[in-house]
């Protein structure tokens, strides 16, 4: 059965009952879904083909129609993290060897996805090895485009439009985005244009800086002039990728802004949003007003949880913070916890108090011990509440804590992994066995020399598939078929240049014209043959039918004969 390569498109020819296959086109060894008929490989091939262009959504629905027909299909909840997280194959110049890159960021790790986790769940041996090397190298990608983007200052406003047309001139939209750009930065707004915005990232990858404006923006203007525009892939990523994030934060609003076109072309997902015309006169105030209005609203909740209300300035809470923090020495945390709440009930934004609860929760003695603990605890409430209400410096003190928690984790999950992939490495004896520790080393890339050693991990996975390729490829004396033959020339088709692979395919295709030559005289004389026998037959009939014939006169001469006689007598 055929079967499209979800890295490159190239057809895989899958042999019954595999799971996993390497594509002769990109080299890439990957998952195979279960295919039990024409139908289900047909629903595959089309939201592989979405996905690998990008479009995301579309494949992502084709797949939840696959699992709503068979929940264990390990393949299909894999192919939804490749569309959640954007994963897109791009091929190394290099290596031409394919490698993930992520266009959809996600706080959650894909380890800690549900997705994954049936992916794992209902995947064999060898499609559960793939999928963890996989999506360790996708949660270090991750973990990168978040790191960049956390040093992003957030924006108000995003400008979603579509910069080029096919033939690469601007569009009208690009033009109408940079006028709504300019005016919006006069009313001292943060806006993301990425005509402006990006100009200065050249050469490096966009999804932390888009991510991180998407994530920060309370406002999307979509700009459309053409339905082609607004549904274009990247333009789609972004709003679809905003209406998900406006789905868990109400304070997000999308607003469509369209002209020369009918707004019932606006897609769908838009048809609950208020749309503004841009031929109207007054759309730019109305654009603004509206705006004004969610921002002001976002600026002053922010501005209001800074003010410490005067009301209970009058109740002295130092005692009761003193007697917390004996408490913490004690370890006595039940009334640690029970005094930082008096605290609050005095003061509901004193951040000792909620720095109080924080290290009772931890069972920490001394704040200074924060550092100690084995987990990074900045997504507990009492953490993000501290860190609301705390000056610079005590703000400043517990990030670097929790920086360094990470950090010391990051480096002994680091050197954790780069001793188990060294180790494999130093024992691995087949193709997987070096491919798992490339994955162990691409999924700590840049701690110490990991880069190289899964470079060595790829080319030694590759000489070894090319060696088994060229040691399955020679064939014994009384092995040698024309069908043998056809099936070791592909073989050796995808190893060119490999050692002695070249010479062994000219040798085997003399040795199949031979054969083929050799089958069409066989078959010549066993035509030659056969018109023999049926001519030798043809006399055989016609001799017999002429003996018939002559018994048949000589009985009727005989009784003619007899009859005279008598007759005469």
């Amino acid at each position: 059965m055929l079967f499209k390569c979800k890295m490159c498109g190239g057809d895989l020819e899958i042999i019954e009952d595999s799971t996993v296959a390497v594509c002769e086109y990109c080299g890439s060894k990957q998952t195979l879904p279960r295919l039990s008929d024409d139908r289900k490989r047909n629903m595959y091939d089309r939201a592989n083909h979405f996905r690998r262009n990008n479009a995301y959504d579309k494949a992502m629905s084709i797949y939840e129609n696959i699992l709503n027909e068979d929940t264990t299909d390990a393949e299909a909840y894999w192919s939804l993290i490749l569309c959640k997280y954007g994963i897109e194959y791009v091929e190394d110049p290099r290596t031409s060897r394919r490698f993930p890159t992520c266009n959809r960021t996600h706080y959650t790790s894909v380890l800690a996805d549900e997705d994954y986790k049936a992916a794992i769940r209902y995947a064999d041996d060898r499609q559960k090895e793939i999928y963890e090397a996989e999506a360790r190298e996708i949660d270090a990608i991750q973990k990168n485009i978040l790191e960049i983007s956390r040093k992003e200052e957030p924006f108000d406003i995003f400008i979603c439009y579509k910069e080029s047309d096919r033939s690469g001139k601007r569009t009208p939209d690009s033009v109408i985005a940079q006028d709504m750009y300019y005016q919006l930065v006069q009313e001292g707004y943060k806006v993301f244009f990425s005509r402006i915005t990006l100009e200065n990232k050249l050469g490096t990858a966009y999804e932390p800086y888009i991510f991180a404006a998407l994530n920060s923006a309370k406002v999307m203007i979509v700009v459309a002039t053409k339905r082609e525009y607004i549904n274009a892939v990247w333009v789609e990523n972004e709003w679809s990728r905003f209406l998900g994030m406006a789905a868990d934060n109400p304070d997000k609003m999308l607003i469509p802004a369209y002209r020369d076109m009918d707004p019932y072309d606006l897609p769908e997902e838009f048809s609950h949003l208020q749309a503004l015309d841009m031929s109207k006169i007054g759309f730019m105030q109305d654009l603004i007003h509206g705006i004004k209005k969610i921002v002001k609203e976002e600026r002053e909740s922010d501005s209001s949880d800074d003010e410490t209300p005067a009301r209970n300035a009058a109740v002295n809470v130092a005692p009761l913070l003193e007697r917390v923090y004996l408490f913490l020495e004690d370890g006595d945390w039940e009334n640690a916890n029970i005094y930082c709440e008096k605290v609050l009930d005095a003061e509901p934004k004193n951040a000792r108090a909620y720095l109080g609860k924080l290290m009772a929760e931890l069972e920490v003695s001394k704040a200074e011990k924060l550092i100690d603990c084995p987990e990074p605890f900045d997504g507990r409430k009492n953490y993000q509440k501290t860190i609301r209400f705390a000056d610079e410096r005590l703000r400043h003190t517990l990030e670097q804590c929790v920086a360094s928690i990470k950090s010391r984790n990051e480096q002994e999950r680091s050197e954790r992994i780069y001793a188990d992939s060294v180790s494999k490495m130093e024992q691995a004896q087949n193709e997987d066995e070096y491919r798992a520790a490339a994955g162990g080393f691409g999924s700590i890339s840049g701690y110490r020399d990991a880069n190289v050693l899964m470079e060595q991990c790829r080319e030694l996975a590759e000489s070894v598939r090319k060696d088994n390729v060229l040691k399955k490829a020679r064939l014994k004396e009384e092995d040698i078929s024309i069908q043998s033959l056809i099936g070791a020339l592909a073989s050796l088709g995808t190893i060119q240049g490999w050692k002695e692979a070249d010479q062994i395919a000219s040798e085997y295709r003399v040795k199949l014209e031979n054969l083929k030559a050799q089958e069409e005289r066989k078959r010549i004389e066993r035509e030659q043959q056969e018109e023999q026998r049926r001519l030798l037959q043809e006399r055989r009939e016609r001799g017999k039918e002429l003996a018939f014939r002559f018994i048949v006169i000589a009985v009727f001469a005989g009784v003619a004969f007899a009859f005279l006689w008598k007759n005469i007598i």
